[in-house]
Order: C-alpha cells, then sequence, then structure tokens
C-alpha cells in the first residue's frame, strides 16, 4: 500500500499543471484579457491580437474583460 502511495505521487507529480492561454489586443497598452479569440471586447481592437499565457497578462497589471466576467 505505501508503494502504491509513492507511485501514485511520482506520478502525478511528474506532470506540469496546464497553462491557460489568453488573447490581448497588441502587444503594449492592452487593459483587459480574454479568454476567446472571438470575445465581443476584441472586436474594436484596431492592432494585432496576441495569444498569452494568464500568468503573464496578469503579470502585466491586465484584468479580465467584463464581457467574459
Amino acid at each position: 500500500m505505501k508503494y502504491t502511495l509513492l507511485l501514485l505521487f511520482l506520478i502525478l507529480s511528474s506532470f506540469s499543471p496546464v497553462e491557460t492561454s489568453v488573447y490581448i489586443c497588441g502587444p503594449t497598452g492592452a487593459k483587459r484579457y480574454h479568454y476567446k479569440e472571438t470575445c465581443r471586447g476584441l472586436s474594436s481592437c484596431s492592432h494585432e491580437i496576441v495569444k498569452t499565457s494568464l500568468k503573464q497578462a496578469q503579470g502585466l497589471g491586465l484584468t479580465i474583460c467584463g464581457w467574459e466576467d
């Protein structure tokens, strides 16, 4: 039993967590992040829509779009 739990722990700890991707309008100047590239909040974006990680977007001080809240 002890070895089964140890093996299970080793297997589960070897998996890295899946990083959530989000979208922002342009590489600079964005204020919000969006879970969907087709979000209504991105419809007025006149720059390139950039895919990034949720962690990085939050690190830049961005908050979630009001349409996806």
